[in-house]
């Protein structure tokens, strides 16, 4: 799960959904939330949420490096990911119906809508911390939907690298030598929203999932797939860093030919590039490669329970 978090195009629900978790973590949360529970669901949760939370402080550097400087192998391969899923929501869903329908034609429009909303990279001005709990409540609850990824929705906020650097930049801090307090104070800042953002999210949307599978179960199916679908139109795999130029504003600092090496790479703008036909033949390999990754992973451990 905490893996699945970190990647754009796979869902952290999916992966308990996969493996038979799905069912028993939504009820342990609810559990938990509403102070009547069992020593069973609060053994459940500590195993999952420390394993995860483990994953994600030890990966959260090398997978936003792969982002940075691989981008265009790395947004083929979540697609293939994100695609994967589409069987597994798939079969919980069927057959169609006007709610099935209905549900994964919005899920779909707000996808779309969200990735012609999204931001330009490279034109933020500085930390905004009301966006980075936004960002923790859309992540959580991403953790919590099976095919809706965490990763995916931090990349459209366009809070997916400063995120993922600010947890790597607090375990260099405290694993180096000599420890870098201020380092980890300054990524603290930037976790602290985020944190409160996932706390809110998975204690609402968990408790929101389960009424709304209990009351309205095929046009909550519906919207998850077409959250799912409407995923891959953010993930348009030709693009590159572009090297900003004077003039440009990053981060509310205009560039000038000073300054202009002090600008990491993942601070670049992103533009469009037309592709070749090896590259386009790569893309749909990896396509492939992460379609399959996903429905193996689908195969581990138990069949997945009704929900």
């Amino acid at each position: 799960m905490g893996l699945a978090n970190l990647v754009p195009g796979i869902s952290g629900g999916t992966m308990l959904l996969s493996t038979g978790v799905y069912p028993e973590f939504i009820g342990a949360i609810a559990e938990v939330t509403t102070f009547r529970f069992k020593p069973r669901s609060l053994v459940l949760l500590a195993s999952v949420v420390s394993m995860a939370a483990i994953s994600i402080l030890l990966f959260a550097g090398p997978v936003k490096d792969l982002v940075v400087t691989q981008r265009f192998l790395m947004y083929s391969l979540f697609i293939g990911l994100t695609l994967g899923g589409v069987p597994i929501v798939w079969r919980l869903a069927k057959p169609v119906s006007p709610g099935l329908a209905l549900g994964a034609a919005v899920g779909f429009l707000a996808m779309v809508l969200m990735a012609l909303g999204q931001p330009a990279s490279g034109s933020a001005a500085g930390p905004n911390y009301s966006l980075l709990f936004v960002a923790g409540l859309a992540g959580s609850s991403a953790m919590i939907l099976p095919g809706v990824s965490g990763g995916y929705l931090l990349l459209l906020l366009g809070q997916y690298v400063p995120i993922l650097s600010a947890v790597s930049d607090f375990k260099e801090a405290l694993l180096g030598s000599p420890r870098d307090y201020a380092l980890a104070w300054t990524a603290m800042k930037l976790g602290i929203p985020v944190g409160v953002g996932v706390v809110v999210g998975v204690v609402g949307v968990s408790n929101l999932v389960r009424w709304l599978l209990d009351h309205f179960r095929k046009p909550t199916l519906g919207l998850l797939l077409g959250l799912l679908l409407g995923a891959v139109v953010g993930l348009w795999p030709f693009q590159q860093a572009v090297r900003p130029e004077p003039g440009n504003i990053i981060k509310g600092t205009e560039v000038t030919s000073s300054n202009l090496e002090s600008f990491e790479p993942e601070d670049w703008p992103t533009a469009h590039f037309s592709p070749s036909g090896a590259q386009i033949a790569t893309s749909l390999g990896l396509i492939g490669l992460g379609f399959a990754a996903t429905q193996l992973l689908s195969r581990v451990g138990r069949k997945p329970r009704e929900l």
